[in-house]
């Protein structure tokens, strides 16, 4: 049967199931629902005694998001547990193999009849007023880096000791949460998520603030959690949220500032204006912000042609909108409206410079790089940086595009300096500075960076990942684990998290665990690279020899450095000193950190090594 009351209770064998506060409850016992979680048990209990696929559960619960079918089964796995069932007699959810799930418990809707329950709407409530951290939203994650190209893993969990003072140096600190979209037809959180985060770029050039990055601050969208503990998450001492209700040309945009030790709310405002004032409305808001926190705001001049053209400004952020979700389909269409946005204002810099970032999103995602799509990337950068030669976007962006694409390290260090003297609080700087002490083979200088980076940006998978890999680097093998055994707690669904962990208790000689982390990962090039090396280090050489030939035969223009990896920690140095030439020429990134990398070291000794290090030119 189907659920017909939109948002509404609905009772599924023993559990009543409250949507709008993401609960299930059976008797005294109540446990609470991730959105996303009770998102996947509505669409199962909307089909209930049918088949859902993986690709249906794919398209409705995990929509506009970047993951494979293993996030479904670990989803699955997970709600199972939540709800007491036990395979292989299942009584709520049922595997219907080689096709999908089917809820098998009986369902009955609980209060009046309606539409049937809309998956999409299930996980938040209505909006409530920014004066409040109850409301629920969807969770988006986004974000960008120079390289995503690294694995491991940090979450940095230290929690400020507040002392009541407002005033005090550790008080200086400050989140700003993603506005919520209080418009009537609900269709414009692009432009409440970039009013946030301009407001996060506008403060974060005050110096002696601390402002956490849009990465990290936008996790918490859509999740109910106390004040507190975001804050503690975040590592802060204030927060900052608010709602947009926009309307045609009219605006209202309502705010707050929180102090974190105790709730208490040290100023609130509404702005009501026309949408040509946006502008105005972020510079009043800051200056609240930086005064409250006795932090001087710098003053710094908006980028050239966004101040006379609200249009385009609209374009731009609805573009980052769809950037940040960083699937193919979503980056293609963010293209198109930085196109548009340099069509209404030719003269704006800053869409030539998203766009360029654009077009590298992709020709990375590609792989081999191609004359044509790098020469459209350094058009629109050179564009950018003729209109506006401080925009600090577009020297990340060319930095980025010289590192990952072009290897050109002594141009890249000079846009990083450039960043440095435009604004030497962006959290972006440390990141950038860390990657290339990293290919440089600096490794306690990357690990500085990173740390530093961390500090304003806790939860950015990326600069986490790169955080674990320095760590690693460095044989501080137990922090390693420590830091991957969290990512695969807080993340599940994340690509080659179980094999991450498997890679440090390899290293720590922790070979049955290790053998255990490689078995369960659903990726299945990750889990042959895995197997290969822990059956080698177990000197289980047949079964070492299987998994890797099969990695070779499958997946040897994907995996090419990978597979020069395990050549070299089995000791086989005339294969994998052939693998990382075939890596070399179809211009892998990986190949950038053979410095560092651990599973190459027996390869150090070799002539070879350092033969291949001149012919990568790569930076002392």
């Amino acid at each position: 049967m189907q659920t017909e009351n939109p948002g509404g209770a609905v009772q599924i064998g023993e559990w009543f199931v409250d949507p709008a506060l993401d609960t299930i409850t059976r008797g005294t016992e109540t446990q609470k629902l991730e959105p996303r979680t009770m998102r996947l048990l509505l669409c199962l209990a909307n089909s209930a005694g049918e088949v859902v696929s993986v690709d249906r559960l794919l398209t409705e619960v995990w929509s506009g998001v970047v993951v494979g079918s293993a996030s479904v089964y670990q989803a699955v796995s997970q709600l199972r547990k939540l709800l007491g069932d036990v395979d292989p007699n299942p009584t709520y959810i049922a595997t219907v193999p080689r096709k999908g799930y089917r809820l098998v418990a009986p369902v009955k809707r609980v209060g009046t009849a309606g539409p049937k329950v809309s998956v999409a709407e299930a996980p938040t409530m209505s909006p409530a007023p920014a004066a409040s951290r109850r409301q629920a939203r969807p969770l988006i994650v986004g974000g960008a880096a120079l390289l995503a190209i690294i694995s491991g893993w940090f979450i940095w969990t230290r929690i400020h000791a507040f002392n009541g003072s407002a005033r005090s140096a550790e008080d200086k600190s400050i989140a700003v949460l993603p506005f919520v979209d209080m418009s009537e037809d609900k269709d414009q959180e692009y432009f409440s998520d970039g009013l946030a985060e301009e407001l996060i770029n506008h403060l974060s050039r005050s110096p002696g603030l601390k402002v956490i990055a849009r990465t990290s601050s936008f996790q918490f969208k859509g999740r109910n959690e106390d004040v507190r503990s975001i804050a503690g998450r975040l590592g802060v001492a204030h927060l900052l949220e608010g709602s947009v209700r926009k309307a045609g040309q009219a605006l209202r945009v309502t705010t707050q500032l929180i102090r974190a030790s105790d709730g208490v709310h040290l100023w609130s405002q509404t702005y009501d204006r026309n949408l040509a004032d946006i502008f105005k409305v972020q510079d009043e808001i800051s200056e609240r912000v930086a005064n409250a926190l006795n932090a001087t705001l710098a003053i710094t001049g908006r980028p050239i042609g966004q101040e006379s053209d609200v249009e385009a400004y609209n374009l731009v952020l609805e573009g980052n909108y769809y950037k940040a979700r960083r699937t193919k389909g979503d980056v293609e269409k963010a293209i198109q409206l930085y196109k548009r946005a340099i069509e209404v204002r030719p003269n704006y810099a800053l869409p030539w410079a998203r766009l360029a970032s654009g077009y590298l999103t992709l020709e990375e995602a590609k792989g081999t790089p191609s004359a044509e799509d790098s020469a459209r990337i350094v058009a629109a950068l050179d564009r950018a940086v003729q209109l506006d030669p401080n925009l600090v976007w577009a020297y990340y962006t060319r930095a980025g595009f010289e590192i990952a694409i072009q290897w050109d390290w002594a141009a890249a260090q000079a846009d990083h300096e450039r960043m440095r003297a435009l604004d030497p609080g962006i959290y972006l700087l440390p990141l950038a500075l860390g990657d290339m002490a990293l290919v440089s083979g600096h490794v306690e200088e990357s690990l500085q960076q990173y740390e530093r980076a961390i500090e304003l940006n806790p939860l950015d998978p990326i600069t986490l990942r790169a955080l674990g890999v320095a760590l690693c680097a460095s044989d501080r093998l137990q922090e390693c684990l420590q830091y991957r055994l969290k990512l695969q707690q807080l993340h599940p669904e994340l690509r080659g998290v179980n094999a991450f962990v498997g890679e440090a208790r390899l290293l720590l000689g922790q070979l049955p665990d290790a053998l255990d982390a490689m078995q369960k990962e659903p990726e299945q090039d990750v889990k042959l690279a895995g197997l290969a090396a822990v059956y080698a280090a177990m000197g289980k050489h047949t079964d070492s020899d299987a998994a890797l030939k099969t990695l070779e035969e499958t997946y040897a223009s994907d995996d090419a450095y990978e597979i020069a990896q395990l050549h070299a920690y089995r000791g086989e140095a005339d294969a994998g000193f052939e693998w990382l030439q075939r890596s070399f020429r179809m211009h892998n990134s990986k190949i950038l950190f053979i410095k560092t990398d651990p599973l190459l070291r027996n390869l150090h000794g070799d002539r070879r090594f350092q033969a291949l290090l001149a012919t990568l030119r790569l930076p002392e």
